[in-house]
This record gives structure tokens, sequence and C-alpha cells, in this order.
């Protein structure tokens, strides 16, 4: 059994139990539940760049990275920094993540984009990202089939929930759906978590026609980042290079500073 696997059967495990113990009538009764969710500025992508700025405490091939880190000091930090959203693992067992990081971070950052990156392979964990404050989820190509993906991004916008749509290969990419905004590349292998920052550039032009392009995992420089966008992605998501710094948040600045500086830009502009 691969890392995958053996992730997608623990989920199946917790999904059961999340249910058991909290209703969906009862997520429905959560504050967040009933706001309005928030959405990227995509006219500034065309200018420069963004960053989905990640926190993660650990990883199933790296083990831990930062244990002790406060989402809530580290988003500020991102916030300030300029970056187009925030990514929060929400997965326990393996990512050390928790929905609790994910509201402390919605009540200290109301206005912040919060993407809510876990294995959604039920229609339970839409209500469940949006009762705890998300704006976006993440869709793994390699998780579902085709008619899960539909069933799932068509919910998603139901409910005013962006889908960040995870791919490793073409063969996944057939899997997309019309009601899908953002598309990712993964340029880490999820049953070997062996990263190849080259499958973004294999893959670009195979993106759907109107979607926003994701460049996702092993970015760590502005030199990458700018020859990916030249190459036609506008997002960039990233974690281990931040978080496995001693402060995260002055990391991701001086990251933004660099892009700033190459594309003569400021976070008022």
């Amino acid at each position: 059994m691969n890392i995958l696997d053996a992730i997608l059967e623990q989920k199946r495990v917790e999904i059961l139990s999340r249910k058991q113990k909290r209703p969906l009538s009862n997520l429905k009764s959560f504050p967040f539940y009933h706001r309005e969710t928030h959405v990227m500025d995509l006219h500034k992508l065309e200018e420069a760049p963004g960053i989905i700025a990640e926190f993660k405490r650990q990883s199933p091939s790296k083990g831990p990275i930062n244990m002790e880190a406060d989402p809530v000091v580290i988003a500020e930090a991102y916030r300030t920094a300029g970056v187009s959203a925030m990514s929060i693992l929400t997965d326990r067992s393996f990512f050390g993540g928790s929905f609790a990081d994910l509201k402390r971070v919605r009540e200290s950052e109301p206005g912040m984009v919060l993407l809510r990156k876990d294995f959604i392979i039920d229609s339970y964990q839409l209500h469940e990202a949006l009762a705890y404050g998300a704006d976006m989820v993440l869709l793994i190509a390699a998780n579902l089939e085709q008619g899960e993906v539909t069933d799932l991004a068509l919910e998603a916008r139901s409910l005013g929930l962006n889908v960040l749509f995870e791919v490793h290969s073409m063969d996944e990419m057939e899997k997309y759906h019309p009601a899908i905004r953002y598309v990712g590349v993964n340029n880490r292998n999820l049953k070997t978590f062996i990263v190849d920052t080259g499958l973004s550039l294999k893959l670009i032009g195979q993106m759907p026609e109107g979607v926003v392009p994701v460049s996702e995992s092993g970015l760590s420089h502005v030199e990458e980042i700018v020859s990916l966008h030249k190459a036609g992605y506008k997002l960039f998501l990233m974690g281990e290079a931040f978080m496995r710094e001693v402060d995260p948040g002055r990391a991701c600045a001086l990251l933004m500073e660099g892009l700033k500086t190459h594309y003569n830009y400021s976070n008022d502009k």
C-alpha cells in the first residue's frame, strides 16, 4: 500500500466518524456556514504571479516540518507580505493539521481567501470546509472518478466554494469539469512523493480554456516562479519553502519582495 492509499483508507474512517458525531444539520448551524465566501482578485494575476502560501506542520514523506508554528501569527505575516490566498491543511493523521487551525485563521483574518487543503472524497467535507471558514477546497484527480469530480465540483459551486482541481497527468486532466475555475499541477507525485517541477511545464499546454493555472509543490525560488509564470501559470502554491524556516512569515515576505522587484509592483497596485 502506497502513502496515498493509506491516507484515503484512513480518511474514509474519519469521515464516517465525523458524520456520526456532527451531522450535516449541525454544520449548517455554524456562523461561518452562512457567510459570503471570498474570491481572489484575478486581475492582479494578469500583471504578476500570485502566491497561495501554505500552513503545514508535517508531511508523510518529510516528517515534522514546523510543529510549534501558530497559524494565526503566520496568517498575519502572509497577509502582510501580500499573498493571494492561504492554504491550511486540515488532515490531522498525516499532516498534523486541524479544523481549529482553519477556524482560528478565519476569525483572525476575516478578509483573507482561505483554501481548505485535504483529501476531499465526500460531499460532507465540502460542508465542513464552509462551516469552518474556507473559501476554496482542493479536489485531487488521483483520488476521484470523473463522476465524483463533477458531483463535488457542482456542489462546491452551489455552496459558494471555489475548487482547486489538482492533476499529475494528462489522463487526470480529462476529469476536469467546467464548474472548476482553478487547475493545479502538483509537481509532487502523491504515490512516491518524488518532486519534478518540470511536470508543470509539460502540462501547461493541456490546461482547459479559461481556467487559472496553478503550479504546486517543490517551488522555492523567485527564478522558478518567473519561469513558470512566463509559461502561463498565474498562481503558485508554496508551503515547505516557508514552513521549514524559523520565521515562515519572513521567508514568505522575502520571496514576495523578490517578485515585487522583478515585476515592479507593490501591495497597493
